[in-house]
């Protein structure tokens, strides 16, 4: 009872860790306009800021896993940490665009390793039955961000400078590196690891075609949230606090989501879960679209949109149980793949509103999309099934 009281304070701290990853990622966008000012740049140049840690997560994935692989996770994770801290807290204190591009670059570094390994720690230190609980209990504190983290780190870059809100997230980063320090029990490591091992999942097909599903679906979403504000200020005649609760409302719906994702993979498996999601994210985007016009249905379906995404966790299961030795790497691919997800979905999207589509054309970008990850998934299944010595159960 002790030991799992342990793991729970432990995937606490790691929650946290998620938390401060939320806080720097998503604040970085509202933060744009007052460093953009502030540096006497452009917002398209000062959009590189926000490329550049894009460009980290996918490099940092692969990297972190090979220079981590010998040392153990409670270790790996707090290293991870502790380096997001500081590249963010010298993020706000450094001078000029070429500081803050690179040291954004840099903080994207451990944000795939960390949340990747995160939840695989989170999910071995439970019992099988619910490794899924644990893994999204530490997603969890990136969903939490877009509810308390991101809107306090905007009215600290609003009122008092837009340095404190790369601050705010530093300063979160460090008490989790501490704390998973403190409480994380010494479990997970293994010291005779080649970290050559961890590239296998990157020659491995079945972890392929899992990270295609994840980079290819998860767009849509994407394809509809990055132009959610746009679409409102375009298309109806809402009152200024309407942007502000629409964007906490999904917020509020992806925490509520992650949470019920460990349990939805608990009840149906790995396979039919990871469906299951892919059917409620096609209805929430359909449903965005028909919502464009009418500022009530759009703070609605940011909710339901939300609460609908919760295909990460599924996947993130059945990754690890297809990568053999190479855990860390494949677990931190799959949060590269969702930030490619993040690029893919507005890229596609902003393609038909430049033809003249206009909002409503977004969603049904996204059932598109998120239709195509659902062709990967049989694919993938079918691959597995075809080459049987390397099939693994569909729990």
């Amino acid at each position: 009872m002790s030991q799992t009281r342990d793991f729970r304070h432990a995937i606490l701290a790691l929650a946290l860790g998620s938390f401060a990853i939320g806080t720097s990622e998503f604040a970085a966008m509202g933060l744009l306009p007052y460093f953009s000012a502030d540096l006497g740049i452009t917002e398209p140049q000062a959009g590189h800021v926000i490329s550049a840690y894009a460009l980290g997560v996918v490099i940092g994935a692969p990297l972190t896993s090979l220079l981590g692989a010998k040392l153990p996770r409670r270790r790996y994770l707090a290293a991870l940490m502790a380096f997001y801290a500081v590249m963010n807290l010298l993020a706000a204190v450094l001078p000029g665009l070429f500081a803050l591009t690179g040291m954004r670059f840099l903080a994207g570094l451990p944000h795939g390793g960390f949340l990747g390994v995160g939840m695989l720690y989170a999910a071995d230190a439970l019992p099988r039955e619910h490794r899924a609980r644990g893994a999204a209990q530490v997603l969890m504190g990136l969903t939490v961000a877009n509810i308390i983290g991101v809107p306090l780190a905007g009215w600290m870059g609003q009122t008092i400078g837009w340095r404190w809100g790369f601050a705010l997230p530093g300063v979160i980063a460090a008490l989790s590196s501490v704390l998973i320090l403190k409480l994380a029990p010494r479990v997970g490591g293994n010291t005779n690891a080649r970290p050559l091992d961890e590239l296998q999942a990157l020659t491995n097909a079945r972890v392929l075609w899992l990270l295609a599903v994840g980079s290819i679906a998860t767009g849509g979403v994407f394809a509809v949230y990055a132009y959610l504000t746009s679409a409102i200020l375009q298309t109806t005649d809402a009152p200024a606090w309407v942007i502000p609760v629409t964007l906490a409302a999904f917020g509020v719906g992806a925490t509520l989501g992650t949470w019920a994702a460990g349990r939805v993979t608990e009840r149906l498996g790995q396979v039919r879960a990871m469906f299951f999601y892919l059917g409620s994210m096609a209805v929430t985007q359909a449903f965005a679209s028909y919502a464009v016009g009418s500022w009530p249905l759009m703070i609605l379906s940011s909710f339901l949109l939300a609460l609908g995404a919760g295909l990460v966790i599924p996947l993130q299961l059945r990754l690890m149980d297809v990568a053999g030795r190479a855990q860390n790497m494949a677990a931190a691919m799959n949060h590269a793949a969702f930030n490619a997800a993040n690029a893919l979905g507005p890229f596609v999207a902003g393609i038909g509103l430049s033809m003249g589509y206009g909002y409503a054309s977004n969603g049904l970008v996204g059932v598109a999309l998120t239709a195509a990850g659902a062709v990967v998934l049989l694919l993938s299944l079918r691959y597995e099934r075809r080459h049987p010595m390397a099939a693994v159960s569909a729990r």
